[in-house]
């Protein structure tokens, strides 16, 4: 991999590392506001609307300007979103506009991959980003983890501007500061990533025309033998890993006793585990082959289940680092897939619009249904049963429609597959 590669992985570490340090510091703000339990899965709901309502211009802006140029503008719309977060806004108000920025961000980060590098090396790249996309959720949610704990608050609240009143009095308020430094180094980072010399495209002049334009892509994707299963893996995927992460925090407190601080680790151990299945994926599963780890998920999905034994943290870590293997190593070459096919129907930015649309909107889902569930007065316990036969009977599901799909449609997928393997090799 060329210097430019590592340019881009490090923009892409610590936008991320800043991005989930901050749910753990923005759910601490909400409890510092004695906010109702499930109020706090909102946090990522006001957060995935912009990928959303969005979709549709964010994909078709990261292909109008150079991709470094709009990772720049990105995190410069997440620190805004902080800074009010610190200062005035809502915690949810202002984490919608975190959100923004990270749907703008999105299209760029993965669309400059299939830009940048030749799709001999498209799933290697995609395990180096999801490895340190997870290493940063492992770091970042200890990070927020740490800063909201007392002895290293009382540690940053104790440091001083001589002459001015920061108003920063409390410690998710310190964790948010330490934040916002994080996103300006990945800001710094942008200024250099390499432009790649792909042709950049005009946005259309009307904006139903955009809209038009990311309907016509949908359709295309969802109508592709190949992008249609990988789609649909990746969207239940995403929006099953976006309730996991408030359900590891609310398990954790039900079965080991863990505060918010201890329970943010456990997020990261989870990320850890996919880090070692990401890694793992990139070196065993080439792009042609995608496919046959399908049926990982529905492992993953039966092991979430066993969740509800875990009673001491011997046990617990080694679970979730399991489940989170599973998940790594079943995704990465979905995800992969699922570029290289939008990548050669439609360009990266679209396709990576589309991808956002559908796994985000299914993140909203299931994050409305989760924070149902906890209003109604269900145990943790309960919807962790439910979760996990949810996630292994629509992976399921999914694998007959690829069976299905591999005996009416055999010679367009058989083709399809070749021109992977040409590529890949």
């Amino acid at each position: 991999m060329s210097f430019g590669f590592y340019v881009i992985m490090a923009a892409q570490f610590f936008s991320s590392l800043a991005d989930n340090a901050l749910l753990i510091a923005a759910i601490a703000m909400l409890m510092q506001a004695n906010a109702p339990s499930w109020l706090t899965p909102y946090l990522k709901f006001f957060f995935v609307v912009s990928y959303v309502v969005l979709a549709p211009y964010v994909g078709a802006f990261a292909d109008r300007l150079p991709k470094g140029h709009v990772m720049f503008i990105s995190n410069f719309i997440k620190i805004v979103g902080c800074a009010l977060m610190l200062f005035a806004a809502h915690p949810l108000t202002a984490y919608a506009l975190v959100g923004l920025g990270a749907a703008a961000y999105s299209p760029a980060k993965y669309g400059i991959l299939t830009e940048y590098l030749p799709p001999t090396k498209l799933v290697v790249a995609n395990g180096w980003m999801e490895g340190l996309t997870v290493a940063s959720i492992i770091l970042g949610t200890t990070l927020g983890g740490v800063l909201i704990s007392q002895p290293v608050a009382s540690r940053l609240l104790a440091l001083d501007v001589p002459l001015i009143d920061t108003g920063i009095d409390t410690p998710a308020e310190a964790a948010m500061a330490v934040i916002i430094g994080i996103y300006a180094v990945a800001a710094i980072f942008n200024l250099y990533v390499p432009r790649t010399g792909v042709r950049l495209r005009h946005l259309h002049p009307h904006p139903l025309q955009t809209l038009a334009d990311f309907y016509l892509c949908s359709v295309r994707l969802w109508k592709d033998k190949l992008g249609q299963i990988s789609l649909a893996v990746t969207t239940l995927f995403w929006g099953v890993g976006a309730t996991l992460q408030f359900i590891v925090i609310l398990w954790a407190k039900a079965a080991l006793g863990f505060d918010l601080s201890k329970a943010a680790v456990l997020q990261g151990v989870v990320a850890l585990g996919i880090a070692l299945g990401a890694v793992a994926a990139s070196v065993r599963v080439p792009l042609h082959r995608s496919v046959r780890v399908i049926p990982i998920g529905v492992a993953m999905g039966l092991l979430v289940v066993a969740m509800v034994a875990a009673r001491n943290v011997w046990f617990a870590v080694p679970l979730l680092v399991l489940i989170g293997a599973l998940a790594g190593f079943f995704v990465v070459p979905m995800n992969a897939l699922l570029q290289h096919r939008g990548h050669n129907l439609m360009g990266a930015g679209r396709s990576i619009a589309v991808q956002n649309f559908n796994e985000n909107a299914s993140v909203l889902i299931m994050i409305a249904l989760y924070s149902l569930l906890l209003e109604a007065g269900l145990s943790i316990y309960v919807v962790i049963v439910a979760f996990g036969l949810f996630v292994a009977g629509t992976m399921a599901l999914v694998q007959r429609w690829y069976l299905r799909n591999l005996r009416v449609h055999h010679a367009e997928i058989e083709a399809l597959l070749r021109i992977a393997r040409a590529e890949h090799t």
